[in-house]
């Protein structure tokens, strides 16, 4: 009889409790939904910074944390998804960009510190419907295959063209070292820098 009560007694206890969490959460959602902006505001980490990045001809805004890669701001909040995260430790060379048109791995740098810079990754390559030069080189010399690399490929070629210390096809091998491609379009990738090469003028950025 005891057992029996005490069983009782601790389901109406858990019962109790269960509603009361009920309650809570929903007087905390109704005060959210009736002040949005306070919600919104309090969402926003303390440490995080107002910034400007001149991305592509086009000035962005962003309030972020300091701490944050410029992979990751074009990628996750800018949503420019053609350059690629690969190792994340500044190895394979997936994600290089061009920041005053030098060639950089955006996994190894803050976005906070190129706030005066202009960075270009590869969809800013094209001039509206017409290829930069060594976007199309890549497509004549069939220089990649699974295509992974290519956006990284491409954007360190245009930076190493502009360099202008390739003069041979080790050059160029040397070069481009950095990038790795996984399915060993090496060969065609030559290829197209050197095309470029060739008729580099056309080839700024």
């Amino acid at each position: 009889m005891r057992l029996r009560f005490k069983r009782r007694r601790f389901g109406q206890v858990a019962i109790a409790s269960t509603l009361g969490a009920m309650l809570e959460n929903l007087g905390t959602k109704t005060q959210a939904q009736a002040n949005p902006q306070s919600n919104t505001l309090s969402a926003i980490p303390s440490n995080f910074v107002d910034v400007k990045l001149h991305i592509n001809g086009t000035q962005h805004a962003l309030k972020i944390d300091p701490r944050v890669t410029l992979l990751d701001v074009l990628r996750e909040r800018l949503n420019l998804t053609g350059t690629k995260k690969g190792c994340d430790h500044g190895q394979c060379g997936a994600c290089t960009v061009l920041v005053d048109g030098q060639r950089i791995n955006s996994c190894l740098t803050f976005a906070i510190m190129h706030t005066d810079a202009k960075i270009t990754t590869i969809e800013g390559l094209a001039q509206g419907e017409k290829l930069h030069p060594m976007q199309a080189a890549f497509i004549a010399r069939d220089a990649f295959q699974c295509g992974y690399c290519t956006p990284g490929q491409i954007c360190s070629a245009v930076g190493l063209v502009k360099e202008g210390h390739a003069k041979s096809d080790a050059d160029i091998r040397e070069l481009m070292s950095g990038n790795i491609c996984r399915c060993g379009a090496y060969p065609n990738i030559v290829n197209a820098v050197r095309d470029v090469l060739e008729g580099k003028k056309d080839a700024a950025v």
